[in-house]
């Protein structure tokens, strides 16, 4: 990558036939679209421009800010020896075609930037490098972690970032090569690293409010929170795609590092890939760690709530016992007493033909078949443990 190539212009070049088949025939090239007439007011409002930043370097230094994309292909052809580096947020299919026919880019790299939703990979097309990153950073207010989306194309004299997501801040990764030419004239592998760089650089935030977010859930089980296996739950899902984000960036890097010799990269440059490398592992390790750790936590969380149901459970069944052995006492007592009321109530008829009403040991009588009754009632709940 570090040979460079003529470039030729854009009338001369040919476009592919996925491109022709794509790119409307009554579209003027980008030179030639004028804005529309702001004093109409049929006229449609203008789209915010998708072009975050396009700049001309030589030797490391920023030689032009064009703010167009036509202007941008205009000073690249006329300095053949300078490095373009153009950002894009989101762009239209328009432009990416517009930069696919003037760069040369591959239909499906170029399609792979349009549709994103991309998994992390590094191909090359030719002299071209696609790269796709999952950059991350952590929300401190909903305790939640945001991914984003970065292709990148580098060529022999040209950066393109297409960026999909708020992360990761690509003009502080410019602001920090333009304050180090030595570094940013080594060309757009110096590029390339930066953003790796700044990717993962962007990583460590993230690990430190995970590490934290796990630290709090583990207070969490333990004090018995009813809402963290919720938690519990969804952090387990932010790092499955944390891991899909971090994991292939190990290998895609170790292939970097594979192509030193063949393609010549700068032994400068060769050492920061390295460290780069070392990090995203590093990192990845830690992903991989927290995984594992939640489901540890997850394990012991339900370990600990079906403990507790176990405790709720015994704790009814005590109650219940307890409940049925009062139940007993009280069924017992109130049967023996309704012995003699019974007894008493049938005396207390009054009838006339009731012979022992005129009896003289009726009374003794009665009030001793109330005792034998009450006393018979006792010694039967006593024996069986209701009393």
């Amino acid at each position: 990558m570090s040979e460079r190539r003529a470039r030729p212009t854009a009338r001369g070049r040919g476009k592919s036939a996925w491109l022709r088949a794509l790119a409307p025939a009554t579209t003027p090239p980008p030179s030639e679209k004028l804005p529309a007439d702001r004093s109409d007011p049929a006229a449609p409002e203008a789209e915010p421009p998708s072009i975050v930043q396009a700049a001309l370097y030589r030797d490391g230094v920023r030689v032009a800010a064009p703010a167009t994309l036509a202007e941008t292909f205009r000073e690249l052809r006329e300095q053949r020896s300078g490095m373009a580096w153009i950002g894009l947020a989101r762009p239209t299919e328009a432009e990416l075609l517009s930069l696919a026919a003037e760069f040369d880019l591959h239909p499906l790299a170029v399609e792979d930037a349009m549709e994103a939703h991309q998994r992390p990979k590094l191909e090359r097309y030719g002299e071209t490098l696609f790269v796709v990153l999952r950059a991350a950073r952590y929300l401190d207010a909903p305790e939640e972690v945001d991914f984003g989306e970065l292709h990148v194309f580098v060529g022999p004299d040209f950066v393109i970032t297409v960026r999909h997501g708020a992360a990761p801040d690509l003009s502080a990764v410019r602001s920090r090569m333009e304050a180090s030419p030595d570094l940013l004239k080594l060309g757009p592998e110096a590029v390339l690293y930066a953003i790796l760089d700044a990717v993962v650089d962007g990583y460590v935030p993230v690990v430190a409010g995970v590490q934290n977010d796990i630290d709090e859930i583990e207070t969490e089980v333990f004090r018995g929170d009813p809402e963290v296996s919720r938690r519990i739950y969804e952090l387990s899902r932010e790092m499955v795609e944390f891991q899909r984000a971090t994991r292939p960036l190990v290998g895609m890097l170790h292939g970097l590092m594979a192509g030193f010799s063949k393609y010549g990269t700068d032994d400068e440059l060769q050492r920061y890939l390295r460290d780069v490398a070392d990090h995203v592992t590093h990192t990845s390790e830690r992903v991989d760690g927290f995984r594992q750790a939640l489901t540890e936590i997850l394990t012991v969380n339900a370990t600990l709530v079906t403990q507790q149901q176990n405790a709720e459970m015994r704790a009814l069944a005590e109650a219940g016992f307890e409940q049925n052995e009062e139940i007993k006492k009280i069924s017992s007592w109130a049967a023996i007493l309704f012995a003699p009321t019974l007894v008493g109530t049938i005396y207390g008829m009054n009838f006339d033909h009731m012979p022992e009403l005129h009896w003289g040991a009726g009374y003794p009588f009665a009030i001793g078949l109330m005792a034998v009754v009450c006393t018979s009632l006792y010694v039967i709940f006593k024996r069986r443990d209701w009393l």
